[in-house]
């Protein structure tokens, strides 16, 4: 699914990322923590070829594409329906004056996927949304609905990985623990390799294999999740669990 080695990101003379190597597999949840500015999230846009004026080097692989020698056409084709982003706050991403139904239907026309009633139905109801929610706007769902959406979406294409940062951490507790149990039954059901990114050392715990610990743009510990987060090896990882209500 995802293959990264000695991967740096800098702008200008500063570097902000340094992963030497991260991989996630086919129904592997991966999680990168750290606090705010720690490189996480500059780390995940990477690895889409979404990060403008950044010198990007290393190796990265992404459903067995080349990211960083891959044409923007190559780049186009994998975004969405093969590795998925699923942003913090979805809302924002979609267009309030078009409704979700129309905006799902543009995504699977956009990369040769059929756009009928009943594929839009099913893979909203994999999510545990109504179908009707189609028929409403961006503005009229909750952020619990509009994140159950950007995954719909994900399912819809056929997604085979999903890139998520800071997914939960907008929304209320019980319905971080939804969308966690969601994200946890599908890896299960079909497979999806799941990324994510978060600062909430109390959600990572509940569903990643393994974690990356981030600071200051390095990574300072790696390893199964079970392990990191019950005996870190490091100073700043242990700070982090202290912080963890």
């Amino acid at each position: 699914m995802i293959e990264v080695r000695d991967l740096e990101v800098r702008y200008g003379t500063r570097t902000v990322a340094k992963v030497p190597e991260l991989d996630v597999a086919a129904g592997e949840c991966v999680a990168i923590v750290g606090e705010s500015g720690s490189g996480k999230s500059t780390t995940l846009m990477s690895l889409l070829g979404l990060l403008e004026n950044a010198q990007v080097t290393g190796q990265i692989t992404v459903c067995g594409v080349d990211v960083r020698n891959a044409s923007p056409r190559e780049l186009r084709a994998i975004r969405g329906a093969r590795a998925a982003l699923v942003m913090q706050s979805p809302q924002s991403a979609l267009s309030p004056t078009t409704r979700l139904g129309s905006l799902m239907r543009a995504a699977l026309k956009l990369h040769g996927r059929a756009a009928t009633r009943a594929v839009m139905a099913a893979a909203v109801e994999a999510v545990m949304l109504d179908p009707a929610i189609l028929r409403s706007y961006p503005h009229e769902v909750s952020g619990g609905q509009a994140q159950r959406f950007a995954i719909a979406l994900a399912v819809a294409l056929g997604a085979e990985v999903i890139l998520a940062d800071e997914p939960t951490s907008a929304l209320d507790v019980t319905v971080q623990a939804e969308v966690v149990a969601l994200l946890r039954r599908l890896r299960a059901e079909r497979g999806l390799g799941l990324l994510l990114v978060s600062h909430d050392l109390a959600l990572v715990s509940t569903i990643a294999d393994r974690v990356l610990v981030m600071k200051e743009g390095d990574v300072v510990e790696s390893g199964p999740a079970a392990r990191v987060l019950s005996a870190p090896g490091h100073a700043y990882t242990r700070e982090l669990l202290e912080a963890t209500p």
